[in-house]
């Protein structure tokens, strides 16, 4: 016995030595919690749309602070049923949850549970960075201990419903209840309140804005969780799934967050640091938008088994005004904004540049090239069904996107022509020089495309995409505002003929090349197909009067997808997104451009030119390219150039279409007319 009290008092006093040493090692570092009553507000922005309506809301939106007892009882217990079943048995950390978090994470080969305590997230929300590290778990155990001892448990799970983040820049549960359902709540349902909580797992994943569906079944889980608490019955568990949940109008068509997330970055660009909340206009249309987001959704599904898995869309006016932004398949599962960030291999969409420079340097549509193997170096590049037509004009080789041409093209006019050409409408990422460039070897993104493509759609004037209009404090300061021709946009880029020339050429892809797919009966349209090697990406960037729209899809693991081209899923989001949002804009015909130089005559080159040249003699070889499939037949007849009879210069009138709406009167052209989105359809568990 003496032995035993000895050994015992021995194994007590290292035992406290350890246990100090421990809680002195981690609380080295645990921050001041001294501030546990002060709230840090990040200033509110709030996004409009171009004709006011409400985009999103970032920042921080506080409510005063909620009291507990004036809660509808199923509202805190909501929570505590899906985040803490144990909440008021447990110190501030639950070993038991924890111990069950971890075998059923070990069973998975994954963490499927997590063992934190609301007293813990608390701790997070309030103290701690979201690390994962055992130095960060300590202290938040630690913690969490230090607030059980000074507070009550409803005054922690007070402090924790006051707190915590619901997305949509809702910082409380009378914030989210406000933002969300335009009500208090104290006034909240069983089905709106189980919502709320299963947003805590994932603010953005679950939105009842963007994500519906997940939303809904996140709030099922929630409410068999709260039947099987004990909290509500299962009666009121089957009239909360059968009543459905109507989220705030205003926030009823939340589909712009890429285009959002693109304008965070400006704006602390033009104004700086600001205290004060804001109100940023925009360009963006939300019904356009809108009419976006189901085009890709519905060509995404339908081709999905193909290996279309992501897309990207940006449409802008003839001013560089965003209209419409999409920057993936979903922005739940995705934040990265493939419109603008992402910088992919154009493909044949590059070669409306390759033959710009052509046309500027003396070529026309007429001038008869030959489709023939060629070697430029130790490079050859072949055409997209491997054969070749021979003789055809410059017109017919832009419209079946023959590669061979567009090479020697290249090599002809000068590469660096064709670099400072695209740089000149807009492209603003590295341009290599090598001969594959003018197949489109280079890597760009949608927002530059449509930015460059905008020039052939306005008159040849250069257009700087951007999506802020103005940007003021909520009490009417204006602190920054946009002027027509701001930063160099609108300064003549392309002239006539080549503007002409082009214009016309483009529109023979739609009308006879890669891209009849696209074609939309009763609208001027003109635009480019793109497909790189082992169909990687594939494009459309089309255009009408004053207005452009660019398209890509592909894979984020740059894997090939299933010989999907230009002409085909790019090219149906492209024509079903248009088709929509034609009849909304006021567009005309491509506008003509500059007037042509004096004397000009269609069909003839400037004095001195040659530019055919030795055509492609002693040639050959094979290069991935893009263009029409056809099949393989000996010299087949080129495809007749289709010249429209005209008395002078002008470029041939557009077949007659519909009336589209008017716009009210002195509102400059292309505008979209006054309509508004029907908002979302109510949520079902």
């Amino acid at each position: 016995m003496g032995r035993l009290v000895y050994w015992g008092g021995v194994l007590a006093i290292w035992g406290l030595i350890f246990a100090v040493v421990f809680f002195a090692v981690f609380a080295r570092g645990l921050p001041d919690t001294s501030s546990l009553d002060a709230i840090e507000r990040v200033p509110g922005i709030t996004y409009l749309d171009r004709n006011g309506v409400l985009i999103a809301a970032r920042g921080s939106e506080q409510s005063p602070p909620i009291e507990l007892d004036t809660l509808p009882d199923y509202v805190p217990a909501a929570f505590i049923a899906v985040e803490d079943r144990r909440f008021y048995h447990h110190p501030g950390f639950d070993p038991i949850g924890m111990v069950r978090a971890m075998v059923a994470n070990m069973r998975a080969g994954r963490v499927v549970q997590g063992g934190s305590t609301l007293t813990q997230q608390l701790v997070k929300n309030l103290f701690l960075t979201p690390d994962q590290t055992m130095r960060r778990k300590v202290q938040e155990i630690m913690l969490a201990v230090w607030l059980e001892l000074r507070f009550s448990k409803d005054e922690i799970l007070e402090l924790y419903l006051n707190r915590v983040y619901f997305g949509a820049g809702a910082y409380g549960i009378e914030a989210a209840a406000q933002r969300y359902f335009d009500k208090s709540a104290h006034e909240l349902t069983i089905g709106e309140a189980a919502l709320l909580a299963g947003l805590l797992k994932a603010p953005s994943r679950y939105s009842p804005l963007s994500e519906t569906e997940r939303a809904a079944g996140r709030a099922t889980v929630v409410l068999n969780e709260m039947e099987e608490a004990g909290v509500i019955t299962t009666a009121q568990r089957e009239a909360a799934v059968l009543e459905p949940v109507r989220v705030s109008r205003t926030l009823a068509t939340q589909h712009a967050q890429y285009f959002v997330d693109w304008l965070d970055q400006e704006v602390q660009a033009l104004i700086g640091e600001s205290s004060a909340d804001l109100v940023v206009e925009t360009t963006l249309d939300l019904t356009l938008q809108a009419q976006a987001e189901r085009a890709v959704r519905a060509i995404i599904a339908r081709d999905g088994e193909r290996g279309v898995e992501q897309a990207a869309l940006v449409a802008v006016d003839g001013e560089g005004r965003v209209r419409a932004m999409i920057g993936g398949a979903s922005y739940a599962d995705s934040q990265f904004n493939r419109a603008v960030d992402a910088r992919r291999q154009a493909g044949s969409a590059f070669k409306p540049f390759v033959y710009l420079a052509a046309m500027e340097a003396g070529y026309t549509p007429d001038t008869p090239v030959e489709d023939q193997a060629i070697t430029i170096g130790n490079w050859s590049p072949r055409n997209y069904d491997g054969t070749f037509r021979g003789r055809m004009t410059m017109a017919q080789a832009v419209a079946q996107s023959t590669n061979t041409v567009a090479a020697y093209v290249a090599d002809r006019v000068g590469r660096d022509r064709v670099a400072s050409a695209a740089r000149r409408l807009g492209i603003t990422s590295p341009i290599n020089t090598q001969p594959a460039m003018a197949l489109g070897a280079v890597e760009v993104s949608p927002l530059e495309m449509a930015q460059a493509y905008a020039a052939f759609s306005n008159g040849g004037r250069r257009a700087r995409a951007h999506g802020i209009t103005r940007i003021r404090t909520r009490d009417g300061q204006t602190l920054y505002e946009r002027r027509e021709g701001e930063a160099g946009a609108q300064q003549q880029v392309i002239n006539n003929p080549p503007l002409y020339y082009m214009n016309q050429m483009l529109r023979g892809v739609i009308t006879s090349g890669t891209a009849r797919a696209a074609a939309i009966e009763g609208y001027d349209l003109a635009g480019k197909t793109g497909t790189t090697s082992d169909y990687k990406d594939a494009w459309f960037v089309g255009y009408t009067g004053g207005f452009v729209t660019a398209v890509w899809v592909g894979r984020d693991d740059n894997t090939p997808m299933r010989r999907v081209t230009g002409g085909g899923a790019p090219a149906a989001i492209w024509r079903q997104f248009m088709a929509a949002a034609l009849p909304r804009l006021d567009v005309q015909r491509i506008p003509d451009g500059p007037a042509m130089p004096e004397g000009w005559q269609e069909g003839l080159q400037a004095p001195g030119q040659d530019p055919i040249g030795d055509i492609l003699d002693g040639i050959g070889g094979l290069f991935g390219g893009e263009g029409t499939p056809a099949q393989p037949q000996p010299q087949p007849e080129p495809v007749p150039v289709q010249e429209p009879a005209r008395p002078q210069p002008q470029q041939p009138q557009p077949q007659p279409r519909p009336a589209p709406a008017t716009p009210p009167p002195g509102t400059p052209s292309p505008q979209p007319s006054e309509q508004r989105d029907e908002g979302r359809e109510p949520i079902y568990f």
